[in-house]
């Protein structure tokens, strides 16, 4: 009977250990596991028009609780300051000059302008690629518009999911979707919800569906991107802003907010907050001319390289919780996003990308960025600014003392001036030439947008043209 008795004992106190053992053999398996990388890229927004940012106006309580669990970096800059390029950047982490893409894409080629090339040159890894081959799930939600060729499709680009669509806008109602632009993994679908809820839904879905092993969700919003249509519902909670068009922006904001939070719930649902990398940015400058966006205190509108055409929020939330709740002015770049996620993988950054990984001491340091399309170019030094130009001389702004590039030090800064233009020379030696434009309009609108009576026209006539959405 004793002798049973410490039997039983042993074999008690041997599975307590042992339980021990699998609890810390589990726990040690989810620190292991490699973080999950989601990236949500807002589509036109105004730099302005978060409450992270300073808004009063908008409404963006979900942002604005990722921003204070997070990073908001207060410098950060789209590769381009128009929509297809801009993705292209982010997507690569390279500058896209080196790989020939330099405008938006478009529907109608100038005569000479091969279709194949159209889209994101095929020899370019995007983060899909490299993390799909290091045993990610890789998603790609919302608008792609990276190209609409088989060779550009994401299923083709190192995403193993693609619900969404190829182009650059769609409606927000179902009903109103053109049928056949919506696909999941080539397979025509129709959205069943505001398109902002919809993609969110599809996300939270891909989350729950992958919460076993680390992905990759890559989830571009067409919000707030023209066309203006938001649920009657959303644009009610606005009703103290008298202006119909920032009304509806407000609605169409809050829309993109509520849409973030289902996908930051679904993370929290899933037990997957602490090893996740959530980056919330925006793919250009606001939109002033067609959604009369607010980029104060920036000057500019996107399609230019004034602050307010390039600059764009920006929030990273680590893994590991570092930097909650800092706000910091070092430059950084969309292009930034796949190297830190890279780093924090533990896999290897290539060699040939220019974007840098945000958890390295080298991200801290002082860097240029450069930017070019068409017959306009510009450079950022540490503080100053420079933008060239083909019909005026070139301007120099001292960023720390004049954010609103107010203030042209052309004439005082000579030397200053001539160094940035050589710098800028020497990296456009080393880049492609444009595989593509988008012909004469747009040439002579890239010029005109640097001019505030030109946006003043634009705005004036977007709001006389606002239409009413669509019945619900």
């Amino acid at each position: 009977m004793i002798l049973a008795t410490r039997l039983a004992l042993l074999l008690a106190l041997t599975g307590a250990v042992l339980g021990c053992a699998t609890n810390r053999a589990q726990a040690g398996d989810k620190a292991a596991r490699p973080p999950n990388i989601v990236i949500i890229l807002a589509d036109d927004a105004g730099y302005a028009d978060f409450g992270f940012q300073g808004s009063r106006e908008f409404a963006t309580p979900n942002l604005d609780a990722l921003a204070r669990q997070g990073v908001v970096y207060e410098a950060a800059y789209a590769t381009m300051p128009f929509c297809s390029p801009s993705r292209a950047g982010l997507l690569t982490g390279r500058y896209t000059q080196r790989f020939g893409y330099e405008f938006n894409l478009t529907h109608e080629p100038t005569p000479g302008v091969d279709p194949a090339y159209m889209g994101l040159a095929v020899e370019e890894r995007t983060i899909g690629d490299l993390f799909q081959a290091a045993g990610y799930a890789t998603i790609a939600i919302g608008k792609w518009h990276v190209g609409s060729l088989p060779q550009f499709h994401p299923n083709a680009r190192g995403f193993g999911h693609f619900y969404g669509f190829l182009g650059g806008s769609s409606s927000y109602f179902p009903q109103a979707v053109r049928p056949g632009s919506f696909e999941r993994d080539g397979a025509a679908v129709q959205p069943e919800a505001y398109l902002s809820d919809d993609l969110a839904r599809e996300a939270a879905a891909q989350i729950a569906a992958n919460r076993d092993r680390p992905f990759v969700l890559y989830l571009a919003f067409n919000a707030v991107h023209t066309p203006m249509e938001a649920l009657a519902e959303d644009e009610a909670r606005f009703s103290a802003i008298a202006d119909p068009q920032r009304r509806r922006l407000a609605a169409m904001t809050w829309g993109l907010d509520r849409a973030t939070g289902t996908v930051l719930q679904a993370l929290r649902t899933n037990g997957l907050v602490d090893n996740t990398l959530v980056v919330f940015t925006n793919d250009n400058g606001g939109d002033r001319i067609g959604l009369d966006a607010s980029n104060a205190p920036l000057r500019g509108t996107k399609g230019t390289l004034l602050e307010g055409g390039i600059r764009v929020p920006f929030v990273v939330r680590y893994p590991d919780g570092r930097g909650a709740g800092e706000r910091r002015s070092e430059p950084v770049s969309l292009m930034d996003i796949l190297p830190t996620s890279l780093d924090l993988a533990g896999l290897g950054v290539p060699s040939n990308l220019d974007g840098r990984s945000l958890v390295t001491a080298q991200a801290k340091q002082d860097r240029a960025l450069f930017w070019r399309y068409d017959n306009m170019a510009a450079m950022r030094d540490g503080d100053w600014k420079m933008l060239r130009y083909p019909d005026r001389p070139a301007e120099l702004y001292d960023l720390s003392r004049d954010i609103g590039e107010t203030r042209n030090l052309a004439e005082t800064q000579p030397e200053r001036l001539r160094a940035m233009l050589r710098r800028l020379f020497a990296w456009e030696g080393k880049m492609s030439h444009p595989r593509w434009n988008t012909g004469s309009f747009w040439s002579q609108e890239d010029v005109r947008r640097y001019s505030e009576e030109h946006i003043a026209t634009g705005i004036a006539r977007s709001k006389a043209e606002l239409e009413d959405p669509h019945p619900q």
